[in-house]
């Protein structure tokens, strides 16, 4: 049985060369068929290629055209405010006072409060607009607006804003929002709470803008505010910081070249020259003690600069007054004369050199008036002594 069934086995296996040899071959003429089948859709395919390219492309196109207007109109504040051009701007009216320290009162260049004003560039004229205008004040790069330009756009701005470094206090305190109302506003107390020596540039800007949010104004853009750049020195500096201009209750160290507990301050102190006052009197009535109480120390360049902003305080309006019977003499605070009065006439300080001249004559009068009274005794006395020979 076992043989059987591998003669049969044996038998099937030599059946299926056989079917495989019966199958029918395809005739020339099918095969001819396919091949121009084949080449006629590739031409197809060939000469279709461009122009579904082409209508490919310009589906894109219209696509992203479509989303980009979308964009656009769900945003036009940011993307066409940038673009537009403003006549209007915030503008500081005056410059700073400088030099500036840390933890000190920031005050423009006549020692008062800073203010801010909206101009309209067309007509340089200020702009009163209907409704009050909310304005930060913020810490602007020394180096902004770079290359030297005069104009910069809302988002460069604030790209150049300052922030404190951490773990430091807010870089600018005190007023830094207030309201613009008829064009104007006033600052009260601002002041910076770290120097400017942490930045590149070394120096800051302060700078004014809309504070953001602020829908008051509903016109085109207003242009933010820069003073120009500044130093900002640590408090510490300002205690050894010289007066422009020093008063006459200064001490003298504050003059320009004078140190404090230096050698030219410790020489003028020897000498009982303690104030700016003292300094400039010895400067009027004996220029040449001064000079040489400070010695050879002082160059003739720093003497220079030394008296200039020393001549540069501020005399305020007091008065001194001498008096002698035929003659008074009207002083500054620093014995330079203003005005003299000799017998009842008065003569400016224009009229010094005739005041010489009638001083002179008043002198030499006087003098000649004493020395004929003097004559006149010696010539009694003669007299007197002679006639006692007699006798």
């Amino acid at each position: 049985m076992a043989a059987k069934r591998f003669f049969n086995d044996a038998e099937s296996d030599q059946d299926q060369p056989n079917e495989k040899r019966k199958r029918p071959r395809p005739s020339f003429a099918s095969v001819i068929g396919e091949v121009v089948l084949v080449n006629s859709m590739q031409s197809l395919f060939s000469s279709l290629e461009p122009l579904l390219r082409r209508v490919v492309s310009e589906e894109v196109d219209h696509c992203l055209r479509r989303c980009s207007l979308r964009s656009m109109t769900r945003s036009p504040s940011v993307r066409i405010q940038a673009l537009e051009p403003s006549s209007v701007e915030l503008v500081f009216a005056k410059k700073l006072s400088l030099p500036i320290f840390t933890a000190s009162k920031i005050l423009d260049e006549d020692n008062n409060s800073i203010q801010i004003q909206i101009v309209d560039k067309t007509n340089n004229t200020n702009s009163d607009l209907p409704n009050p205008i909310k304005v930060e004040i913020v810490v602007l790069d020394g180096d902004f607006p770079t290359g030297g330009r005069d104009d910069w756009t809302t988002e460069e701005f604030e790209n150049n804003i300052l922030r404190e470094r951490t773990g430091k206090r807010p870089l600018l305190t005190g007023d830094v929002n207030v309201t613009v109302r008829d064009g104007l506003t006033t600052i009260g107390e601002i002041e910076f709470t770290d120097n400017s020596s942490w930045i590149r540039s070394r120096k800051f800007r302060i700078g004014a803008r809309v504070a953001p949010g602020t829908s008051a104004y509903q016109g085109s853009r207003i242009r933010e505010a820069i003073t120009d750049a500044f130093v900002v020195k640590d408090h510490r500096g300002e205690l050894y910081k010289k007066h422009h201009p020093p008063t006459l209750e200064d001490e003298v160290w504050r003059l320009e070249k004078i140190g404090k507990d230096g050698a030219f301050h410790k020489k003028l102190a020897r000498e009982n020259i303690h104030t700016v006052q003292d300094f400039l009197k010895l400067f009027v009535v004996d220029r040449s003690k001064l000079r040489k109480i400070l010695g050879v120390g002082m160059s003739e360049k720093m003497w220079e600069i030394t008296v200039k902003h020393a001549n540069t305080c501020v005399m305020g309006n007091k008065m001194f007054i001498y008096r002698s019977a035929h003659f008074a003499l009207f002083l500054n605070p620093i014995c330079q004369v203003l005005r003299a009065m000799v017998n009842g006439q008065v003569f400016p300080i224009r009229d010094l050199s005739n005041i010489n001249k009638v001083c002179t004559i008043f002198f030499f009068s006087s003098l000649a008036i004493i020395l004929f009274r003097l004559c006149y005794s010696f010539a009694k006395l003669y007299v007197v002594f002679k006639f006692a020979d007699i006798y």
